[in-house]
């Protein structure tokens, strides 16, 4: 079986897109608005190298929210793909939402992290070995999906009280906390090579 590190797209792999004019900040819905993140394609590079399977599982409701059409997805995802160096080995999106405009895309689904679906198909389809691959995101959902699939969490994002009080209350704790894909990749990197993993990584206390 082959391990596998499962990765959230917005946030991780590229920037969220803010829309100054309405104080909102969302997910990218054309491929101009697409921007990798710094330091991606090292870490997908990294984790390439030590013979990972690189799997993006997304939400991504734009469509059902008619924010953007499966062409312009499409695309996007080309340009996710060109710009990741052809690294990244399989993408899976969940397209619904319980609020969809759009009334073939509104459904509680299995797929919509947190619920873990995506993960399963994904290990499914790719014989991955669970137990010894990784979800890395930055959301509680991210976590949750990670925990309820089994394999070793890592939340993006900055360490914050409110943050770590969510994650218990969820009971989603991740397993490591990092600033970004490239830290990341670090710890998966160093638990590869047996070398300790600084605390200043580890979970809420």
């Amino acid at each position: 079986m082959k391990r596998a590190v499962f990765l959230d797209r917005d946030g991780v792999i590229n920037s969220y897109v803010c829309h100054s004019e309405f104080g909102t900040v969302d997910s990218p819905a054309t491929p101009d608005e697409f921007v990798l993140s710094d330091g991606v394609r090292e870490a997908l590079e990294a984790l390439h190298g030590l013979g990972f399977l690189l799997i993006v599982i997304s939400n991504q409701p734009g469509i059902a929210k008619g924010r953007f059409t499966p062409a312009l997805l499409d695309a996007t995802t080309q340009k996710m793909k060109n710009e990741c160096a052809g690294l990244l080995d399989a993408v899976y999106y969940c397209l619904h939402h319980p609020q969809a405009v759009l009334p073939e895309y509104r459904q509680q689904c299995e797929c919509r992290k947190p619920k873990p679906g995506l993960l399963f198909q994904a290990a499914r389809e790719w014989d991955v070995d669970l137990a010894n691959s990784y979800m890395i995101g930055d959301g509680v959902v991210d976590v949750a999906a990670g925990k309820a699939a089994g394999v070793t969490s890592i939340f993006i994002g900055n360490r914050k009280c409110y943050l770590c009080t969510e994650f218990k209350e969820q009971d989603a704790v991740p397993d490591f906390i990092a600033e970004d894909l490239k830290t990341a990749a670090g710890i998966i990197v160093a638990a590869a090579e047996n070398k300790p993993i600084a605390r200043e990584y580890a979970p809420c206390d």
